[in-house]
């Protein structure tokens, strides 16, 4: 490479300046919109009475795709769609909130797996991310890193967004670049974290027209919707109460109609039966059914709060002259979820402790649903409705769980205006396609790292050929066991229920050009096949670093926090300390401990919190208030407190609690070592403490307590002190299905 000429003086000089890199001649932007847990007919364009207008219309200047794929998972789609390569392949095969150990299972992309943003950044682009993340291990999402599995890390350069599988759209865990900040706002001042995504996504966009307005960008949107919690304004959400009154069974044909009409679906295909253990919906009673429709209700609500805020960001676009010259992706991550279960959920914290949602309670919290102090999420039955006319769910291989919506508007460049494509294509062709449109191979290496090939074929002929030749490699699939397959047309799929044997799983054959919903199993009709789908299968498998397979859930997650902590088990939080993230956090489920904090409380006296680790959905507080010391466990909204019998004296003290683990919790707090007050109770944290993260003198997010946070400390604090015992006992699956909602 050329360098400066240096000489005694500048006569005898050459500066050097390094040719700065320059985008392919027409390169667009490019906008990529993705949502969270939304099912295949969501989308009013792809069936649903749900309003999307901002979506619709970008349907109507571009394409629809009714066979595109994803993995079952959110982290697993999103490491296909950054890296155009499968998520085994690339190390998250499964989730990144644990680290199996082999190659597959790591939890975070490899490094020979360059991102899309490491891939355009070199030809001049400028990379932004707003929203989820959730594709490098949690426990390396802390205030010490590292960071190179960060969007920073990983080819962005700007990120702000949250880290996790999901966060409170109240109170969310921020993230901005590589340090966690406080939300702008608050529920009481009209905060929403989808309005925050997209008032910086168009930041973002509007600080790089007043600085590099000749520079094309790539703006990552991920939403936290519709992901639970399920969270809305109120007056959006009731408006869905008639809409969603007829109940899941009347919802499905009617979808199925519009998608016939469509021509979403071929007018021959058939509605599947009900999903396992979903009963009819004329078989439960008015108030479960009341309950049920606010809960699908709220989902709605989300969906449709964040349409508006996206026509804000579209709208910013064509103000600026910018829309038709911008590649626009609107997609989900994975099908409607089934982690809230047959009956749903208005706080699952509760239930994931143990502490049950009787009917009568969620009845009596009707209107609470959708608010910052709930966790909600929709029943199965609702969930399968979302999926019409599909089968199963996320975290499922049969259609529910990875086939999805995706809508791609480039006004300039297509000339198709709302036309639908039937192809079958994958989340590992999304980078490839995103390549050739914009005229670039993928490098043979990032960052000094030689690169693996890509895995996905392009799908970009098809966007303006509706009969481009389909795609020629086979695709498998796979998430805790569950298998399948798709080949020319054909899928081999298998159903594993956890904790059997995989070799007594029945595999399933469907033509799919032939048969959508997966409703005709040709397994004995076309053995052979299907025996040659499922050796194709093995053989990916062993290709794509699928094996050894895992149909686990609680042990995963209890041995990745255990690898983790390892043998720590005392933590020392100095003031000045910034937040933590809950995975960082000390681990004190099930299990006897002592917290401690190290205070001067001034003459006039003081009052605060000392420590908070978790929201108003669940979590624990220690604090001051009139004077006296208060320790709070809320257990899904259930709040045992108890509170000094005595105030706190002026002077140097040692306020804390201690926790002893029993048939019953019993929690003292302590001045100075003395005991001053006891309360025993029921609660306590069996499977989990919170989404949200902890911090020492406030309570930055919604109030674990009935305080108004941040409430904080206004005495001297030098420093808390958590110090754990040896006994812990967790229960695996109980901890697998509490971590599994969270994803």
């Amino acid at each position: 490479m050329s360098q400066a000429k240096i000489g005694r003086t500048l006569a005898d000089s050459t500066p050097y300046w390094p040719p700065q890199p320059s985008p392919p001649k027409g390169a667009p932007n490019i906008l990529v919109v993705l949502f969270d847990d939304v099912g295949f007919s969501d989308f009013g364009c792809y069936g649903s009475p749900i309003a999307t207008p901002t979506i619709d219309a970008l349907a109507a200047t571009g394409v629809r795709y009714t066979g595109f794929h994803t993995t079952a998972m959110c982290s697993t789609t999103r490491a296909a769609l950054l890296t155009g390569r499968n998520h085994h392949s690339v190390g998250v095969g499964c989730l990144a909130n644990f680290d199996s150990g082999y190659p597959g299972y790591r939890g975070k992309i490899a490094k020979e797996a360059g991102t899309l943003p490491e891939m355009l950044r070199p030809h001049g682009y400028r990379t932004y991310m707003v929203g989820k993340w959730h594709v490098t291990s949690l426990t390396e999402t802390g205030p010490t890193g590292p960071f190179d599995g960060c969007p920073l890390g990983r080819g962005f350069d700007r990120f702000y967004g949250f880290m996790d599988a999901e966060t409170d759209q109240y109170s969310p865990e921020l993230v901005r670049d590589n340090t966690p900040v406080d939300p702008p706002g608050t529920y009481a001042d009209g905060y929403h974290l989808t309005a925050d995504l997209v008032d910086e996504s168009i930041r973002m966009l509007a600080d790089h027209a007043a600085n590099a307005p000749d520079k094309p960008w790539l703006l990552w949107l991920a939403f936290g919707a519709c992901h639970a919690p399920h969270q809305a304004p109120q007056e959006i959400i009731k408006a869905y109460d008639p809409v969603f009154a007829h109940g899941w069974d009347a919802e499905r044909e009617q979808r199925l109609a519009r998608q016939k009409a469509m021509g979403i679906v071929p007018a021959d295909t058939r509605l599947p039966a009900r999903n396992d253990g979903v009963r009819a919906w004329d078989e439960y009673g008015e108030d479960e059914r009341r309950v049920f429709t606010r809960l699908q209700s709220a989902f709605a609500g989300m969906l449709d709060h964040t349409d508006r805020h996206l026509a804000r960001l579209v709208d910013f676009l064509e103000r600026t002259g910018v829309k038709d010259d911008t590649l626009i992706f609107v997609l989900s991550d994975n099908g409607a979820s089934q982690e809230g279960g047959p009956l749903g959920f208005i706080n699952a914290m509760g239930p994931f402790n143990m502490k049950p949602e009787p009917m009568a309670e969620k009845l009596a919290r009707i209107d609470d649903i959708g608010g910052p102090d709930t966790h909600s999420n929709f029943p199965h039955g609702w969930a399968m409705a979302s999926n019409t006319p599909l089968r199963r769910y996320k975290q499922n291989t049969h259609g529910g769980g990875i086939r999805d919506p995706l809508v791609v508007s480039w006004p300039s460049r297509i000339p198709a205006r709302g036309e639908l494509r039937h192809q079958f294509c994958h989340a590992s062709d999304f980078a490839p396609t995103i390549l050739e449109l914009v005229g670039l191979e993928p490098p043979a290496s990032v960052n000094g790292v030689p690169q693996t090939p890509l895995e996905g074929e392009s799908f970009a002929a098809s966007l303006a050929d509706p009969a481009a030749p389909p795609r020629r490699r086979p695709q498998y699939f796979e998430m805790f066991g569950h298998r399948g397959l798709w080949k020319d047309g054909w899928k081999a799929v298998a159903f594993h229920p956890p904790g059997s044997a995989f070799e007594d799983d029945r595999w399933e054959l469907f033509h799919l050009d032939a048969d959508f919903s997966e409703t005709n199993d040709l397994a004995e009709a076309h053995p052979e096949t299907l025996k040659a789908l499922i050796e194709e299968w093995w053989t990916q498998a062993e290709a794509c670093q699928v094996l050894p397979l895992d149909d686990r859930f609680g042990p995963r997650f209890a041995e990745n926090a255990a690898r983790f902590h390892g043998p720590r088990k005392r933590f020392v939080f100095h003031a000045g300390m910034g937040h933590l993230p809950t995975d960082m956090a000390p681990d004190v489920r099930s299990r006897s401990y002592r917290i401690e904090a190290d205070v001067t409380i001034p003459p006039q006296g003081a009052e605060g919190v000392l420590i908070a680790h978790g929201d108003a959905t669940c979590g624990y507080s220690l604090f001051l208030r009139n004077g006296r010391l208060h320790h709070v466990l809320n257990i899904g909204g259930m709040k045992a407190e108890v509170a000094s019998d005595r105030p706190v004296q002026p002077g140097a003290r040692r306020l804390g609690v201690v926790c002893r683990q029993g048939q019953a919790r019993r929690f003292t707090l302590t001045i100075d070592g003395a005991a001053v007050g006891e309360i025993e109770t029921p609660l306590g944290f069996a499977t989990l403490i919170s989404w949200s993260g902890l911090d020492i003198g406030r309570d930055r997010g919604s109030p674990v307590a009935d305080y108004p946070a941040p409430f904080t400390f206004t005495g001297v604090l030098r420093k808390v002190t958590v110090t754990m015992d040896e006994d812990q006992t967790l229960d695996g699956d109980a901890v697998g299905a509490a971590e599994m909602a969270r994803q």
